[in-house]
């Protein structure tokens, strides 16, 4: 069974910075996009990062050279580096993961639990 366990949310005041992780564990044969959503309350979920198996990586243009995702694939983990906080940064962040488990070798996309990013004063 694979699980995906995030750490690192917080409050923060504004400016400041956070590190988010998600690692997966079980019984995993590959990893392909990695990606981290937000969704803040009365908002509809939304692409914050994204990584490829290639390194490749996709931002919304909001956190735009503020954010830095990155993967380390030893460890099945994919980060987001939150520089420069602001208040409308708050929300339940979510990891997700497009990967194939030994089970049945097919990429299903698996969700993290969230975690919580309050920014404010």
């Amino acid at each position: 069974q694979v699980q995906l366990v995030e750490s690192g949310g917080g409050l923060v005041h504004p400016g400041g910075s956070l590190r988010l992780s998600c690692a997966a564990s079980g019984s995993i044969w590959s990893i392909n996009t990695m990606g981290w959503y937000r969704q803040a309350p009365g908002k509809q979920r939304e692409l914050v990062a994204s990584v490829d198996s290639g390194g490749g990586t996709n931002y919304a243009d909001s956190v735009k050279g503020r954010f830095t995702i990155s993967r380390d694939n030893a460890k099945n983990t994919v980060y987001l580096q939150m520089n420069s906080l602001k208040p409308e940064d708050t929300a339940a962040y979510y990891c997700t993961m497009l990967l194939a488990p030994y089970s049945d070798y097919r990429e299903w996309d698996y969700w993290g639990q969230g975690t919580q990013v309050t920014v404010s004063s």
